[in-house]
């Protein structure tokens, strides 16, 4: 008897959440006007300001950066892998060097690893021998 009396509670209760809910006033959406943006500028020069970041960031994230921007192809990715090329770091003139050959700018390597002879010129021209 208790049981029933416990089950009938349940869906009386449970009838007057669900009335409740359908039933129940709301409050009107106010109309709120959008806010007035700037209009959007196309920014040209993107590579400088990219140039400008490019030497406060760590050695792994300038890698990370030099096949990110491998990958868009253009005239300005490609001054930005040209600059990378004189890089402190080889892991990041190496890669750069490499993207400039995957992308058919072997001659940009080769006249550089020729204006700046030595060890890491080897070191880098004997890795890029290994890539191809």
């Amino acid at each position: 008897m208790l049981t029933l009396f416990v089950l009938i509670a349940i869906v009386v209760v449970g009838a007057a959440v669900a009335a409740y809910a359908v039933f129940a006033p709301r409050r009107k959406a106010e109309h709120v006007p959008a806010p007035q943006r700037a209009p959007l500028a196309a920014q040209t020069g993107w590579s400088s300001a990219a140039g400008m970041e490019f030497g406060e960031l760590s050695e792994s994230a300038r890698c990370d950066m030099i096949f990110a921007v491998a990958a868009l192809d253009d005239e300005a990715s490609q001054h930005l892998l040209e600059h990378a090329l004189g890089d402190p770091a080889e892991a990041v003139a190496t890669a750069a060097a490499h993207a400039l050959v995957t992308h058919g700018h072997t001659d940009v390597v080769e006249r550089f690893l020729a204006t700046h002879p030595g060890e890491r010129a080897d070191r880098i021209a004997a890795t890029l021998a290994l890539l191809q």
